[in-house]
């Protein structure tokens, strides 16, 4: 079985990937989805680190983009289902030890 490394998981990424898990429609400027600009800033962090983080998360399938100027991403739950288990990033998305889920829904 994999054991997952929490030491060195990719904050950023981990970021990125559950902000777009964890976003509903409601919170979309546009029904298409979210534009770089727009997850940057909800994330805090540099467009050009959510870019990089974008593309990673699209090489595995999991987020899905629409247009082209701008680009519209969404979070992709049926290919993420289906990611197997062991993917690396499959781990990161999973490990909710230490995120605070006050960000993603109010109660």
């Amino acid at each position: 079985m994999f054991e997952y490394d929490y030491e060195n998981e990719d904050k950023e990424l981990k970021l990125v990937g559950l902000e777009l898990m964890f976003l509903t429609p409601e919170k979309y400027s546009n029904p298409k989805g979210i534009t770089a600009v727009e997850l940057s800033k909800r994330v805090n962090l540099s467009l050009d680190t959510v870019k990089k983080k974008l593309k990673i998360l699209s090489e595995h399938s999991i987020i899905r983009c629409c247009g082209m100027n701008p680009k519209y991403w969404k979070f992709d739950e049926y290919n993420y289902q289906r990611l197997d288990e062991d993917d690396e990033i499959y781990q990161l998305l999973c490990s909710f030890d230490d995120v605070d889920f006050d960000r993603y829904f109010s109660y």
